[in-house]
């Protein structure tokens, strides 16, 4: 019997007269791809993707706002221009060209923004109460603001309806609609402060109004906290009460959320990422829709297709959010319904889709180099008019990305790897028990590469000799790179690295000072497994010390609270702004590090039993330099042929017999992303 009679995520749904084809939603979210508040073509390819991928139901604008008050946060759209009408239309044409429908969360961000972006106006919120996370000073919003964004949210959603999308979701948690629902954040004297039915008020003018400005037929959902999870926050049941009074006033579904989102530590409690259990909220869920007489919807760490069906299946819910898991592959349900589960790309929880947003601008996928991407790089890869031998040496993120996409073209592809295992530094990181799902990456790739019929040789250091006698036209060298402790100008020879750490090399007692010049996860993925190895044996004290005056800034809001919470458990001591220079060992067996601010110009020592540094990596290229004469290209990347996503001239040494080309920290030391994009861009040409 086919896949779509019986898998539950398959089956259609209807919200009022809107049939979706499936049950699986990408829900509101915002990957800042907009451009100048308005959603584009980079906007719109991104979730024409989905569409042509199968999902049921695209959500746009993760909090698209609606004032000019509001001003964006994050990239995003903005829904008080008439202007974006017509962009809305395009976009709306196009997905459901592609069978999908399409809908738009609208707010107004009130607190969780900054006064000093946009226009430079005062933010608002019910009461003048600071949100942690974006630390604006909020002014209490006057009964004209009120008017005023009534009329907003109502025309904002007049202009989604004229820009044909199917509806609309109003955002409660976190921004300035549920401001007045929630105790915490209204303290109110008048008519909207103080008893429920007052902190209602406000929030249910915006939904009737919306509700009057849009057609019958439109479909208007609300993202609404149903439990604040704190001991002054919004209850279950009172927000059971105030979802059942939206439904009165018009609302058609209810997406939920449990938590609030105004600091780091609570934002990461709300959407989880690895190291947390599965769909914590589902049965909360469940116990939602069982109280509401309308369609529940809900994502929250819902990655896999298996806990996806079991909750369609078990009916905790009416529509599962699959978000984080099409941002990595969003072919996912035609995956699905093709019978190729197995072949879909895992979302490993690593929240960089998030985080990359304050890092770097907008949402990337930290091992789908193509989302965001899709007027350049294809998540389909074509195959080659010409097979070609390729090999490929080193299998970490960038040796497995080559040979992945080598295989896809159709390429005879023989990848080296030394280890007994692929994954290079990856499966390092992953030896953090709570980053262990980042193996996710390294098997998924090697699953792809069995099925295409890549020939992965683990446990063979390839010599130039070995790699030449497989007569290659190309060779990818991706051997990574190797712990660098030259900064220091003395006693490189007396210090470890977090590889060492990690690998479980070293496994030290009494006082161990981290150093970290990198700014990434390495150097915390360090201090969290020396705290759990000393954990209950009182045998190690932790001093974090970084140059930086903050720890760790490429760890973004998703990931640090798990690190800050080891930090916190375990008294991890920190010191920042301080720069470590050298290192020596005294008579007594101890070592001496000598530590310098450069604000107060001043030296100071630190007596320890260990230092481990973490100052990222020198490319392992000996195999590349000692094949670069006999290249054609001798090594050289033209860069305007890889951004025009052409084939790599073939110049330089007319007698050379193969291209070569460096990968990944082969090249120099960076992430896992950019090893994916750096092979994903260079391959696919070929």
């Amino acid at each position: 019997m086919p896949a779509r009679v019986t898998d539950p995520l398959l089956q259609p749904f209807s919200i009022k007269s809107l049939t979706l084809r499936n049950r699986v939603v990408s829900t509101s979210h915002e990957p800042a791809f907009g451009e100048k508040g308005l959603p584009r073509d980079r906007y719109r390819m991104y979730h024409l993707e989905k569409a042509r991928g199968g999902v049921g139901l695209t959500m746009i604008g993760g909090s698209a706002v609606v004032s000019p008050d509001s001003p964006p946060s994050f990239g995003n759209l903005l829904l008080y221009r008439d202007d974006v009408v017509p962009w809305l239309r395009r976009l709306a044409d196009d997905v459901h060209a592609a069978g999908a429908a399409v809908m738009c969360q609208i707010t107004h961000l009130g607190r969780r923004t900054s006064n000093y972006a946009g226009d430079w106006l005062p933010v608002l919120s019910a009461s003048p109460l600071r949100e942690p996370a974006h630390r604006a000073f909020p002014k209490a919003a006057e009964p004209w603001d009120l008017d005023r964004i009534v009329r907003d949210y109502a025309d904002a959603a007049a202009r989604c309806e004229e820009g044909g999308l199917d509806g609309i979701e109003i955002q409660s948690y976190g921004h300035f609609f549920d401001s007045f629902l929630s105790p915490t954040t209204n303290r109110r004297t008048d008519a909207f402060g103080g008893t429920l039915a007052n902190r209602m008020a406000f929030p249910r003018r915006v939904i009737r109004a919306i509700r009057s400005a849009a057609g019958s037929e439109f479909v208007v959902g609300i993202r609404m906290m149903m439990d604040e999870d704190r001991p002054d926050g919004l209850t279950f049941d009172e927000a059971l009460v105030a979802a059942r009074c939206y439904i009165e006033d018009g609302i058609d579904f209810v997406s939920t959320i449990k938590g609030s989102i105004e600091s780091d530590a609570s934002l990461a409690r709300a959407i989880p990422s690895m190291g947390t259990p599965s769909a914590p909220f589902l049965e909360f869920t469940a116990e939602v829709r069982r109280r509401l007489d309308v369609p529940v919807m809900h994502a929250g760490r819902i990655a896999d297709v298996a806990t996806a069906r079991h909750a369609v299946r078990e009916g905790m819910l009416d529509l599962v959010g699959m978000t984080r898991a099409q941002i990595a592959d969003p072919h996912l349900v035609a995956k699905v319904a093709a019978g190729d589960e197995d072949r879909i790309r895992p979302c490993v929880g690593a929240s960089y889709c998030l985080d990359a947003i304050y890092d770097s601008g907008d949402t990337k996928c930290i091992h789908n180099a193509a989302t965001g991407r899709e007027l350049r790089l294809p998540h389909t890869v074509e195959r080659a008019p010409e097979r070609k031998k390729a090999v490929v040496v080193g299998a970490g993120p960038a040796g497995l990305e080559a040979a992945r996409v080598l295989g896809e073209r159709g390429h005879d592809v023989v990848l080296y790897e030394a280890a007994d295992l692929p994954g290079g530094q990856i499966r390092m990181a992953a030896s953090n028990s709570r980053r262990r799902d980042l193996l996710g990456i390294v098997d998924w790739r090697v699953h792809e590469c069995e099925v295409l019929g890549v020939d992965l040789r683990c446990g063979v250091f390839a010599e130039a000799e070995d790699v030449l006698a497989e007569r290659p036209d190309v060779v990818l060298v991706a051997t990574g790179g190797l712990p660098d402790p030259s900064f220091l100008a003395q006693g490189a020879d007396l210090v470890a690295d977090t590889w060492d750490v990690l690998s479980g090399a070293l496994r030290p007692r009494g006082r161990v000072l981290v150093y970290d010049d990198n700014g990434g996860c390495p150097a915390l993925d360090a201090v969290e497994v020396l705290a759990r190895q000393n954990a209950g044996r009182g045998g190690v004290v932790i001093e974090y010390v970084t140059p930086e005056r903050t720890l760790a800034p490429d760890v973004g809001s998703m990931n640090a609270p798990a690190y800050l919470k080891i930090f916190a458990e375990h008294e991890v001591g920190t010191t920042p702004a301080h720069r470590l220079l050298s290192v020596r060992r005294r008579k007594d067996g101890q070592l001496s590090a000598t530590l310098r601010s450069e604000y107060a110009a001043k030296e100071t020592e630190r007596l320890v039993d260990h230092v481990v540094v973490e100052h990222g990596t020198l490319p392992n290229a000996d195999l590349y330099w000692e094949l670069l004469p006999g290249s054609g290209n001798l090594g050289r990347l033209d860069h305007r042929a890889l951004l025009a996503g052409e084939p790599q001239p073939d110049a330089g040494n007319p007698r050379g017999r193969y291209q070569l080309f460096r990968l990944g920290d082969a090249v120099t030391s960076r992430n896992i992303h950019a090893a994916v994009l750096e092979a994903l861009r260079l391959c696919l040409p070929m």
